[in-house]
């Protein structure tokens, strides 16, 4: 049993009020949500009461959006999600408004510290389920919320209380509502796809015919970036995902690497068309704003600071490559990266100053490290599993996509930041290059 000290792994502070219909949370909890304080800690131990129903014949929708929520929590690591108790409520019809009565005694005998639990009502095509979260120590109502969705399309609705459940407790959006793109011969040939955080519903969303690379999402998640090959010399591609309209920036020579900024409608990439391979900065419309870089060696790979302010990149001016990071404003230059010979893929975090990248070691493996903007807190993630790269954050900073060849073809895995919790999403073919985008 967990000792009732673990509450000081949480604490209580002011959140925004939900969206919530009338009169469905007390002017206390609103005002109320539970946040994880400690990096790194263990998961909040669960209890996730399978949802009632009213009837019978609905039973089938509850027990999907029971098991959609609970694979999406498992997949954000946040929680260990424990077998409810069989005694955890008690007494008549506990589910008219107000009548719930929780037996909190039931839920401390088994270490949880959350419980929630709901109810589900069909009318018609649309479900309504009625949300509660309770701290199970001190048998506060922490949030309770109503929610409706199709009863043909269950898992918008699932992942609706999900988010709501992740933002409880850390203040900051979750990735439910986020996309990952990613490069895929699942048909034969290397397209661009597009699938749910989870690997859930992968589509190609390009067809070319021959060869596309390197996928970038737009900040806002509207806009894809991508190299095609169709021609023979790659061309960079813009497509707008919601008209198909593509824009076409063809220039001479080589083009590498495609990468947004962030606040604003530009993307950095790789032109040689000068002779040299230098960073430009274009617009969404494919043509160019300015040269980034002026140097007589390669820079390539760009990536972002959260507030588009400064851009981390690879160059091999100083020999092997290595990661570097320049102002945008006043174009000073710095040396991010030292331990190592060969460090490439850099990706910055979209909430914090830490940047993701891959570094070739000695005995031939390729691993992921994380390290600070100031070049402190280097950290390595990956750890004898061959191959590992490309990798991606998600939008709310708690997750790394990226590829691996540790089962043989290269396929793509999640993990926590911290490289906790390595799985693959399980798609099928051969994976590479994967960019998760920001919220949508």
């Amino acid at each position: 049993m967990k000792a009732p000290h673990s509450i000081s792994r949480i604490a209580f502070v002011f959140a925004w009020c939900l969206v919530l219909l009338p009169a469905t949370l007390s002017a206390e909890s609103v005002k109320e949500y539970i946040k994880i304080t400690k990096e790194g800690a263990d998961r909040i131990p669960l209890v996730l009461k399978p949802i009632d129903t009213k009837k019978s014949s609905n039973r089938q929708y509850a027990t999907g959006i029971d098991t959609v929520v609970k694979k999406g929590l498992d997949f954000t690591g946040l929680f260990a999600i424990i077998k409810s108790p069989l005694n955890i409520v008690a007494g008549g019809d506990l589910y008219q408004t107000g009548k719930r009565q929780i037996n909190f005694a039931a839920l401390s005998s088994v270490g949880a510290e959350i419980y929630a639990g709901g109810v589900l009502e069909r009318k018609g095509n649309t479900l309504q389920i009625d949300m509660e979260v309770y701290d199970a120590l001190t048998g506060k109502l922490l949030m309770r919320k109503l929610y409706q969705g199709e009863k043909d399309n269950i898992r918008p609705v699932a992942h609706r209380f999900c988010a709501d459940l992740v933002r409880l407790f850390t203040g900051k959006p979750s990735i439910f509502e986020s996309k990952i793109a990613f490069v895929s011969q699942a048909g034969g040939k290397k397209e661009i796809y597009l699938a749910d955080f989870d690997g859930y519903g992968a589509t190609p969303v390009t067809s070319t015919g021959g060869l596309a690379l390197t996928p970038a999402l737009s900040p806002d998640g509207r806009l894809l970036a991508y190299l095609t090959y169709t021609g023979g010399m790659p061309d960079l591609h813009i497509k707008n995902l919601s008209t198909q309209n593509i824009v076409s920036v063809k220039k001479k020579g080589v083009k590498i690497d495609p990468s947004w900024r962030n606040g604003s409608a530009e993307l950095a990439t790789t032109f040689s068309f000068d002779g040299n391979q230098e960073l430009y900065l274009l617009r969404n419309n494919g043509t160019i704003t300015r040269r980034l870089t002026r140097h007589s060696r390669i820079d390539v790979s760009p990536t972002f600071s959260p507030d588009g302010a400064r851009m981390a990149f690879v160059s091999s001016r100083h020999g092997n490559p290595q990661i570097f990071i320049q102002n945008m404003s006043t174009g000073a230059v710095k040396r991010l990266t030292f331990e190592g010979k060969y460090n490439t893929q850099p990706a910055w975090s979209p909430v914090d100053d830490k940047i993701a990248f891959t570094t070739m070691q000695k005995n031939g493996e390729i691993n992921i490290f994380t390290i600070n903007a100031d070049g402190t807190g280097l950290r390595q993630l990956t750890y004898r599993t061959r191959h590992n790269e490309a990798p991606s954050w998600s939008p709310d900073g708690t997750m790394i996509v990226f590829s691996s060849d540790r089962g043989g073809g290269k396929k793509l895995y999640v993990m926590n930041s911290d490289g906790r919790n390595q799985r693959s999403l399980r798609l099928s073919g051969e994976q590479m290059q994967p960019c998760w985008s920001s919220f949508r």
